[in-house]
């Protein structure tokens, strides 16, 4: 098999998958909006999502129940295998099941349904065959049609397990908007790693102040301006005016595209005055002449996650610092946010 073969051959995988997510999509309906109805219900009375699968289908449950959790769906994973041998005692009489098979005739889970009905679950079927047993036994069939697998013999899961776990993903996020659940309670779930940092984080906690940030005055010169940033161990200077609020930020971007403008000028780059007595680039040169001013600034009751939107956008390594009232309370440094582990 040669290389281009290979390629056409993993191609094919990803259309066939592609496709089976579109047939999925083009099929949500009435059983879609009755599974989140029987979701809400649950949590409503003090319930959980219960997910169980089996072989492949329980590593689709175990990602489905963790993005639930995740999320503020209170759920658990049941192998339907230790759940005939005592796990039965994890469920609730307010509980709903989410079983996952694709064929609808798996027997391990169809075993399941039974049991689970004597503790007085609701049970959700995710089939791909709406006729199967499983689907005959469940309050709601939520069909997964994605057509055939990726594999050449038609056995191995894959195009199935991709459309179910999206399907999972579909029910979680509509569950997100339908509970209302907000960016502070998910920080509550998720204290640890970057993204729970960058969810509790204030943009107050991460920036630089005091002898960190440089600050200037608009009359400041240039060499005055690098010293200070020096001083900081930064990049950026933040030029401040006499009221406290912002002018504009001088960066070491700044100083050196004006040291190159200066040379395709051809003048000397630390001339303070040019002939005709134009005032140029230069170390005397006050820096309210060559900062950026009006610059882009964000609050101090940002959060980090909105702070690395706005790097991220607007591809800027430095970021001053407001309060309410427009006054630089400080500056944040791009390279600082690796240790704050929060990039």
């Amino acid at each position: 098999m040669t290389a281009n073969d290979q390629i056409t051959r993993a191609k094919e995988v990803f259309d066939i998958e592609i496709e089976g997510l579109r047939r999925v999509r083009d099929s949500l309906g009435e059983s879609f909006t009755r599974t989140i109805a029987l979701m809400q219900d649950a949590l409503a009375h003090g319930g959980k999502v219960v997910v169980s699968g089996v072989g492949k289908n329980l590593h689709v449950a175990e990602k489905m129940s963790a993005i639930f959790a995740s999320t503020g769906v209170n759920s658990i994973v049941l192998n339907p295998v230790q759940a005939m041998h005592g796990d039965l005692g994890m469920t609730g009489t307010n509980d709903v099941l989410l079983a996952l098979s694709f064929s609808g005739e798996s027997e391990e889970v169809v075993r399941l349904i039974p049991a689970v009905r004597r503790h007085g679950l609701k049970v959700v079927a995710l089939v791909g065959n709406p006729a199967s047993t499983l689907a005959k036994l469940a309050d709601v069939v939520l069909e997964i049609p994605c057509g055939k697998e990726a594999c050449p013999f038609g056995m191995a899961p894959t195009n199935s397990t991709t459309a179910t776990m999206a399907m999972g993903d579909a029910l979680a996020m509509v569950m997100i908007d339908v509970q209302a659940f907000d960016r502070e309670r998910y920080a509550l779930n998720h204290p640890a790693g970057a993204i729970g940092r960058a969810l509790v984080l204030k943009v107050s906690d991460i920036m630089r102040t005091g002898e960190r940030c440089a600050k200037v005055a608009p009359e400041t010169t240039v060499l005055d301006t690098l010293l200070a940033m020096t001083k900081a161990q930064g990049g950026s200077a933040v030029v401040v005016n006499p009221d406290g609020t912002l002018a504009g930020i001088f960066t070491d971007g700044d100083f050196r595209r004006r040291i190159a403008e200066a040379a395709r000028a051809g003048r000397a780059p630390y001339q303070a005055e040019s002939p005709d007595g134009q005032t140029a680039f230069g170390l005397s040169t006050p820096v309210s002449a060559v900062m950026t001013a009006k610059p882009l600034f964000i609050r101090d009751d940002a959060y980090a996650a909105d702070l690395l939107k706005v790097f991220e956008r607007r591809r800027i390594d430095d970021l001053p610092v407001c309060d309410a009232a427009g006054r630089v309370l400080g500056l944040v440094d791009i390279q600082d946010l690796p240790k704050m582990k929060v990039l």
